[in-house]
């Protein structure tokens, strides 16, 4: 496959995670208030996020992997199941999207009636992420870390299992994307959560304030944890640790 059709497909689908996800929460989550409750709530947030992945691991997964997620590129490196080569640019092209995506979601919530300002002292301000005052729950530091570290790890070893040379073919995605619903039930009151630099980063530009410098943890736990689970799962499943097309009818997606 062309790269540029690889990269192309990274961005549609991180955009559209970020959208989708981003935008239950920003824009779904409490509508309606207490007058008329028909937001979706924290459940519904959780379900957005995983239905992000699931639709477009299925729509474009055939054409780049369905990565949307810089921490799933480098554990999918890590796991020697992507080349090091296209690292780099599958990153930028998912950051930038991520960008993209929140400032439309931007556009989209300051055409409201009443207009829309983000409180970038209010924990989980336009879907940002964060810890300690920013945390939902009010989590500190060390407990966003650790979170964060291990349901990347989570979401990491979902993935490779789910599109391992012997998994169900047609399972996949849908493997992935409730485990995603899974990480959000467990830790949107920790983190807001992230397990992905990109989601977190476009966020946190439009958000402000201390977002911005508590950006380094969203970067450094994800990572972290998916490199681990990439690394494991060579000692795993070495047969899969092969930049070889997998046959068809092995495929996840």
């Amino acid at each position: 496959m062309e790269m540029s059709k690889k990269l192309v497909a990274e961005a549609v689908g991180t955009f559209w995670l970020v959208i989708g996800g981003c935008g239950a929460a920003v824009l779904a989550a409490k509508f309606g208030g207490d007058t008329n409750p028909l937001g979706l709530g924290f459940l519904g947030v959780s379900f957005a996020f995983g239905l992000t992945v699931l639709t477009m691991a299925y729509a474009v997964g055939h054409i780049s992997g369905g990565h949307f997620n810089p921490a799933v590129t480098i554990g999918l490196w890590a796991a020697k199941r992507f080349p090091a080569r296209e690292v780099l640019p599958y990153v930028i092209v998912q950051v930038v999207a991520a960008i993209a995506a929140a400032a439309v979601l931007f556009a989209v919530a300051k055409g409201v009636a009443g207009g829309f300002e983000i409180d970038d002292s209010q924990a989980g301000a336009f879907a940002a992420n964060g810890y300690d005052d920013l945390s939902p729950g009010g989590y500190n530091l060390g407990s966003a870390l650790l979170i964060e570290l291990l349901m990347t790890f989570g979401f990491l070893f979902v993935i490779l299992g789910a599109t391992a040379r012997k998994a169900h073919a047609v399972g996949g995605p849908l493997a992935i994307g409730m485990a995603l619903v899974l990480i959000h039930l467990i830790s949107i009151p920790v983190t807001n959560t992230s397990v992905n630099p990109a989601r977190s980063t476009g966020p946190a530009l439009f958000a402000g304030g201390d977002y911005i410098p508590q950006l380094w943890l969203f970067w450094l736990a994800p990572i972290v944890g998916a490199a681990v689970a990439g690394f494991l799962w060579q000692f795993l499943s070495p047969e899969d640790a092969t930049l070889e097309p997998v046959p068809e009818e092995a495929k996840a997606y």
